[in-house]
């Protein structure tokens, strides 16, 4: 499928380790990881993602989001510099734009092949769906660069694995395989690389067919009762349900 590259509107004309391609007559926008080898994330890139997924989340003709990216992998995490010499504020100011995808009421797939480390890891984890490859590791690597992971990575983590293994993989920063991560949990699908595309594809297609409004309102509904307690949870079904 031929997909067009798209630059968005100044101020985010001049991307930073990233580009923009839409597809399926604009319903479908990738964002495209491209600094190679590793695709190493600095922090202007963060603030950048965290503003394109705004300007997306304002397209109406966006209906699904797909993270992804060149090369043989996805991500070997943060550039190493800026991660040893980050103040708490920058730290948090990351955390908080990596996030970005689980803010977005659109559904939000991402794409993990080869690395998947750090902050490629916490950007999958604030992703709605991820599709892991035979080629596929994931690590939390704060631990050897002498930080901690976001705290926003280690909830989300902590509620698809579990406690113990949350555990396991942050202080051993213990690298798992993508039939691993699939078999706990953390991700959606797992398939050969050689089907990656194919299933993404497909799995899109499968979003673009449900229509719009009650899919966001069943990702806002999952997020705001995932920590509610059951009665109140039903309350809420039954707001979102009649509105």
């Amino acid at each position: 499928m031929a997909q067009a590259v798209y630059r968005l509107a100044n101020p985010l004309a001049d991307l930073d380790g990233f580009r923009v391609e839409f597809a399926e007559n604009g319903a479908r926008a990738d964002i495209v990881l491209d600094r190679p080898p590793f695709n190493l994330i600095s922090a202007d890139q963060c603030a950048q993602l965290c503003a394109v997924f705004e300007t997306l989340e304002a397209d109406p003709a966006v209906r699904v989001i797909v993270v992804r990216a060149c090369g043989e992998h996805f991500s070997r995490g943060s550039d190493h510099d800026e991660s040893t010499d980050a103040s708490r504020e920058s730290a948090c100011k990351r955390t908080w734009d990596l996030g970005a995808p689980s803010r977005c009421s659109k559904p939000v797939i991402a794409v993990n092949h080869g690395y998947c480390f750090g902050a490629g890891f916490e950007l999958s984890l604030a992703c709605d769906f991820r599709i892991a490859t035979d080629t596929t590791l994931y690590a939390i690597t704060a631990q050897k660069i002498g930080q901690v992971p976001g705290y926003e990575c280690a909830v989300r983590l902590q509620k698809l694995v579990g406690f113990a293994r949350l555990k396991d993989l942050v202080m051993r920063s213990r690298m798992i395989r993508g039939i691993q991560a699939y078999d706990w949990g953390m991700v959606t699908e797992f398939v050969a690389v050689s089907e990656v595309e194919q299933t993404t594809s497909e799995l899109v297609r499968e979003l673009l067919a449900i229509s719009a409004r009650p899919q966001r309102a069943a990702k806002r509904l999952l997020n705001d009762t995932e920590d509610m307690p059951v009665a109140v949870a039903g309350i809420e079904i039954e707001r979102y349900s009649y509105k």
